[in-house]
C-alpha cells in the first residue's frame, strides 16, 4: 500500500512542478501585460520537453561509454521524474532569486488570472485557494524589501499599538461596502443624495473628525515671525493658541504641510538624501517624508502631544499596486490613535516638480480608508483588529480617501489591476451626484481616452475600444460641473487589443 502511495505522489510530481513554474511565470506575464500564451507554451519545455530530452541525451551518452553492458537501477519514469523535479526547481528559484518582490506581487495579485471573469462557486473556491497560497508568501516580499527611509528617521520605532476596537456605528469600517441602497423603480434613476453627508459620529466626538475642511489653523495663520525661528518656538506658540489636543494635532499637521516643499529632486534621484531630522528640515524647509514625518514628531514633542513616525509602504495613482517606502505619522488623541500624512498633504509632483496644494486628506483618517493605500510594516500599525496582508493590500483597488469622503463605491471591478479585450467596463455608485471625469491614461504617453458616463446615482462607466497596453484608468471628481476636479482614484488595465 505504502510503496503505491509513494508512486502516486512521485507521479503527481510531474504535473506540480511544472505547474507552480507556469503559474508563477504566467501570473508575471499577466502583472506586466506581458503573452500569457507563451509562457504557457512555453511551459512544455519544464514538461516533458526538456526533462525527456535530457534522459535521452543521457542514455545516449551513456550506452556509448558503457557500450550498453552496465544496468540504470532507476526506471526511464523514475529518471524523467527526478529530471522534472530539477529543471522546475531551477526555473522557481531563479525567479524567486532574481525577482521576488515582483514575484510575490504577480502571483498577489494576478494568480487568478486565469479565473477573470469566472463566477462559478467552485472558480471562487479555487481562487480563494491560490491567492490564500500567494499570501503565505509575503515573507519572500518582506526579505528583499527595504524600506529606504527608515534610517531617516530620529527616533526607534514605536511600540506598536493594541487592537483597537471599531465602534459599532463607524461609517468607515469598511470601505468596500455599503448598506443595500432601495431599488428604485423600473426606467427610474436614483435621485442623489443630499450634500454633505455628515463625518462619522465616534471619530466627531473625539474632535479628531474626518473628513475636515482644508483650511488652515488660525494659530498657523496668525503666527507671528518671531514664533517661526525654532521647532521650540513654533511648539510653544501652538501650545498656547491652541487648548483642544485634536485641534492642536491639525495645527501641527497644517503647519509641517505648509512650512516644508518636497524635495523632488531627492527622491527622483533615490541616491543620497539629505539631512532629514527635524532641525535639518525646519531650516532648510525642504524634505522628503522622513523629514515631514520628523518634524511632525518634533512640533508634538514641544507642545506635550504623542506623535511617532511610522514606516511601511504607500501607493498613489500612478504607482505600482504594491506601493514603494514611505514614512507618516500616527496620534494619539483622547486615548485613540489616529493616522496622518502631512507629506501627502502638503501638494504633489507633476512633471518632475513639486506643485503646492494644502489639504486634510490625510488628517486623522479612518484605519479602513488608509489602509487602501498605506500599508505600515508592523502590521498594528494598520490599527485594524484584523490587519490586511500584503496580498489584500495590493488587491485593493487604488482609491484615496476622497474618494469614500465624496460618497463613492466602486461597485465593479473590485481589483487593482485588470485584463480586459478592447473595451473597459467599470460601475460606479455616487449618492451624491458628484461631477466625474474618468481618462484613461496610456503607459506610453500616447494621448488619454476620454470614457463615457451614463447615469447619475448608478453610474455606467465605458473606456474603449482601448488599444494593446497598459492604461491607468483615473477617476476624478468635483462637486460642481465647471469646477477643479481632483484625482480620487485609478485602475491599472491591461488592453490585449
Amino acid at each position: 500500500m505504502l510503496f503505491w502511495i509513494f508512486r502516486a505522489i512521485w507521479a503527481a510530481v510531474v504535473v506540480v512542478a511544472p505547474a507552480l513554474g507556469v503559474w508563477v511565470a504566467s501570473s508575471l506575464a499577466a502583472y506586466r501585460n506581458g503573452p500569457v500564451w507563451l509562457v504557457c507554451a512555453a511551459g512544455l519545455l519544464l514538461f516533458p520537453i526538456v526533462p525527456v530530452a535530457w534522459d535521452m541525451l543521457s542514455e545516449l551518452l551513456r550506452r556509448r561509454r558503457a557500450h550498453g553492458r552496465d544496468r540504470r537501477v532507476l526506471t526511464t519514469w523514475d529518471r524523467i521524474v527526478l529530471r522534472t523535479l530539477v529543471v522546475n526547481l531551477a526555473v522557481l528559484t531563479a525567479l524567486l532569486w532574481s525577482r521576488p518582490e515582483a514575484v510575490f506581487t504577480a502571483i498577489s495579485t494576478r494568480g487568478d488570472w486565469f479565473l477573470e471573469g469566472a463566477e462559478h462557486p467552485l472558480a471562487g473556491r479555487a481562487r480563494a485557494g491560490l491567492l490564500q497560497a500567494a499570501d503565505g508568501l509575503q515573507w519572500l516580499y518582506e526579505a528583499a524589501h527595504d524600506n529606504q527611509y527608515a534610517e531617516l528617521i530620529e527616533t526607534k520605532p514605536a511600540e506598536a499599538p493594541a487592537p483597537q476596537p471599531v465602534p459599532a456605528d463607524d461609517a468607515w469600517s469598511d470601505p468596500w461596502e455599503r448598506p443595500p441602497q432601495p431599488s428604485p423603480a423600473p426606467g427610474t434613476e436614483p435621485a442623489p443624495t443630499p450634500d454633505p453627508l455628515p463625518a462619522s459620529e465616534p471619530q466627531a466626538a473625539s474632535g479628531a473628525a474626518w473628513p475636515s475642511p482644508a483650511e488652515l489653523h488660525p494659530a498657523v495663520l496668525a503666527m507671528p515671525d518671531e514664533a517661526r525661528g525654532s521647532i521650540d518656538a513654533v511648539g510653544r506658540h501652538l501650545a498656547a493658541s491652541e487648548p483642544d489636543p485634536a485641534r492642536r494635532i491639525k495645527a501641527i499637521h497644517d503647519f509641517v504641510a505648509t512650512h516644508l516643499a518636497y524635495d523632488a529632486a531627492s527622491y527622483l534621484n533615490r541616491d543620497v538624501y539629505p539631512d532629514q531630522r527635524a532641525e535639518a528640515v525646519f531650516a532648510s524647509r525642504l524634505a522628503v517624508c522622513a523629514g515631514y514625518a520628523n518634524l511632525m514628531r518634533a512640533i508634538a514633542a514641544v507642545t506635550g502631544d504623542e506623535v511617532v513616525v511610522v514606516v511601511g509602504d504607500a501607493r498613489g495613482l500612478s504607482r505600482e499596486v504594491e506601493g514603494e517606502s514611505h514614512a507618516w505619522n500616527a496620534a494619539r488623541v483622547d486615548g485613540r490613535w489616529y493616522l496622518i500624512d502631512a507629506t501627502w498633504d502638503s501638494g504633489h509632483l507633476k512633471d518632475g516638480a513639486f506643485v503646492r496644494e494644502y489639504r486634510t486628506d490625510y488628517l486623522f483618517v479612518p484605519p479602513a480608508l488608509i489602509g487602501v493605500t498605506h500599508f505600515p510594516e508592523e502590521p498594528a500599525w494598520q490599527l485594524r483588529e484584523q490587519p490586511l496582508t500584503r496580498g489584500e493590500f495590493a488587491r485593493q483597488p487604488m482609491m484615496r480617501p476622497k474618494f469614500f469622503a465624496d460618497g463613492l463605491q466602486l461597485v465593479e471591478p473590485r481589483r487593482s489591476q485588470v485584463t480586459v479585450a478592447g473595451e473597459f467596463a467599470m460601475s460606479l455608485d455616487n449618492p451624491r451626484g458628484r461631477n466625474l471625469i474618468v481618462k484613461a491614461v496610456p503607459e506610453d504617453s500616447s494621448p488619454a481616452v476620454e470614457c463615457e458616463l451614463t447615469g447619475t446615482r448608478a453610474v455606467s462607466v465605458s473606456c474603449g475600444p482601448l488599444a494593446k497596453g497598459t492604461y491607468a484608468v483615473r477617476i476624478f471628481t468635483s462637486p460642481t460641473l465647471y469646477g477643479t476636479y481632483q484625482g480620487v482614484g485609478e485602475l491599472q488595465v491591461h488592453a490585449s487589443g
